[in-house]
């Protein structure tokens, strides 16, 4: 049986979310519908457009340019700061109704995923009719729209999901592609990237079209393995399968570019500590325990190194993830003005594993088990943190050595 496969993918979707949260709140303009963007704070360095709206796309506005080239383009800008909690429970909404329909999905980002279609196929009149169902469900239901691409090709039902936007369903099977993919330009071929296409343009190749009936072997010596990737994506061959099986948990962190240059370990200190207290939530989310804990230094001039520790058991707090990463800051840091931090945690495994004793965690007399009493309150009081933060935002509370004089 051939299968099918949708590809279904959020419109703008940072910005379609907070769109929906800002009318829900009682804002009266949908910034969908003006000059709008979604990004970073302007004081850091790392300020960049995240997503941005039809309206904004006019004036030359792109998705990873620094947000003060996009207000040069577009003086008249809004923007509005990313809310990545809230984002997340959007996708969770999202990726909910379509599991009312099938548990066949393969989830590869928070506003993406691909469905295999082909097991409930019988259950409706076409595929374009089960996705216009899907489609109108998450408009109505949840206030934002996708885009749902349709083939029998993976790769295909991609290509198909960024035809013309928004709110749109488009169909793109394999004998589809000489009239629908080969007129394309090359750059809106799915991998092809601008260093790729340059290089494409240089030995006369303009369209997809073009790609497709060039011998691979000449894409091979000019594009080497991406290159024969390039040709077989042009002429629809991809043999992967939608993946519904949830891939192994291999590590969990977090890392920030510094809004300045840091000289000083306690304002470094300051930073690590933000750092794991997120690690060490998210482990908490994922039922998870770490074994190894990494820290990552990149200095001023760009140059990086990292060191990691393996513990004696595995840990899932704040504070213990935080008094590790200081110890390894210490021995690494060789004093040069700091640009970016991050930690990091591996070796994970499940909280409800039980934990191997050390003789250390005996009196021969009497199992002392003050120890764990102490760190299992510990865990209780950052699990009762995240509660509350989930509940009202991550600034209602936070640790009295992250605030400054004043507002302590």
């Amino acid at each position: 049986m051939e299968h099918i496969i949708f590809h279904i993918d959020v419109n703008s979707a940072f910005l379609s979310w907070t769109a929906v949260k800002l009318l829900n709140d009682g804002f009266d303009t949908d910034i969908r519908t003006i000059p709008c963007i979604i990004g970073g704070d302007m004081t850091k360095r790392h300020g960049v457009v995240l997503a941005k709206s039809i309206p904004a796309q006019k004036y030359g506005i792109r998705t990873g340019e620094p947000i003060t080239d996009a207000r040069k383009k577009c003086p008249g800008l809004k923007m509005f700061p990313p809310e990545h909690d809230y984002y997340h429970v959007q996708s969770q909404r999202f990726i909910s109704i379509i599991k009312e329909y099938t548990p066949d999905i393969e989830q590869v980002s928070v506003d993406e995923c691909y469905v295999d279609f082909t097991g409930i196929r019988n259950r409706f009149d076409s595929p374009v009719s089960a996705a216009k169902i899907i489609k109108e469900r998450i408009k109505n239901e949840l206030g934002f729209t996708v885009n749902i691409g349709i083939s029998d090709r993976k790769v295909l039902a991609k290509m198909a999901s960024d035809f013309e936007k928004p709110d749109r369903i488009h169909t793109l099977y394999s004998y589809e592609i000489e009239k629908k993919l080969w007129p394309l330009p090359i750059e809106d071929l799915f991998m092809a990237g601008k260093s790729a296409v340059e290089t494409l343009h240089r030995i006369g190749i303009m369209n997809v079209g073009q790609l497709a009936k060039t011998p691979p072997e000449i894409l091979q010596y000019h594009l080497k393995s991406h290159g024969l990737m390039l040709w077989n994506f042009a002429n629809g061959i991809d043999d992967s399968v939608v993946s519904t099986e949830r891939e192994e948990l291999k590590g969990i962190g977090n890392s920030t570019t510094l809004p300045q240059d840091v000289s000083d370990l306690e304002e470094a200190k300051k930073t690590l500590l933000y750092l794991s207290d997120k690690v060490a939530s998210r482990l908490r989310e994922a039922g998870q325990k770490a074994m190894v804990v990494c820290v990552e230094i990149k200095y001023s001039d760009f140059t990086k190194t990292s060191k990691q520790i393996s513990l004696d058991e595995p840990v899932k707090t704040g504070q213990h993830i935080y008094e590790k990463s200081c110890r390894l800051f210490e021995e690494l840091w060789n004093g040069r003005p700091v640009r970016l931090l991050g930690v990091r945690t591996t070796k994970l495994v499940d909280e409800t594993e039980p934990e191997q004793l050390s003789l250390f965690d005996y009196n021969f007399e009497n199992y002392n088990n003050e120890k764990a009493e102490q760190n299992e309150k510990l865990a209780k009081l950052e699990s009762a943190i995240d509660g509350i933060k989930k509940k009202y935002g991550d600034g209602v509370i936070t640790r009295a050595s992250m605030m400054s004089g004043k507002k302590k």
